[in-house]
């Protein structure tokens, strides 16, 4: 008799976990939509993290910075108003790794390199073909564009903040 309470109960959860359908699992490297950057006559594709750095970044979009560089691996751009943050330490960069330090310095990576800094994570340059030579020495002017064929309906210009 005792054993009848735990008969039922082991059939209601086998029962219950069958009847669940499982929901498909979002990788951690979901991107929100792919942007443009265009500098020195090449255009780049970039996806965006899916983060409230990348968010808030694509919201500022389109944006024209003047880039400074540094290093000799990255350009480098103080925005007037702070973005969201959600840093780590990546421990290495890649080149076309589109990054924030702090929560004001947007930094395009065009050198793969070891570091010990935090940086928030806004996206990723899917080919890097000839971007070091794209962005010269000094400092040089990026044109970073939302691609709106492929714009994510939460995140039209008429839904979001506007500048």
């Amino acid at each position: 008799m005792k054993t009848m309470p735990t008969i039922i109960a082991t059939l209601m959860m086998l029962f219950t976990t069958a009847c669940h359908k499982d929901e498909p699992a979002t990788p951690s490297s979901a991107h929100l939509e792919d942007i443009t950057i265009t500098v020195g006559g090449h255009t780049y594709h970039a996806s965006l993290e899916q983060n409230s750095t990348a968010e808030a970044f694509r919201n500022l979009l389109p944006l024209t910075l003047e880039m400074q560089e540094l290093n000799g691996n990255e350009k480098y751009h103080y925005l007037s108003a702070p973005l969201p943050t959600n840093s780590t330490k990546p421990g290495t960069i890649h080149a076309g790794d589109l990054m924030l330090y702090g929560d004001r310095c947007v930094v395009l990576f065009y050198e793969t390199f070891s570091t010990s800094y935090s940086y928030s994570s806004i996206g990723r340059i899917t080919d890097t073909g000839g971007l070091k030579a794209a962005l010269g020495t000094g400092s040089t002017t990026v044109q970073f564009t939302a691609n709106t064929s492929r714009q994510h309906p939460k995140y039209n210009r008429s839904s979001v903040f506007t500048r």
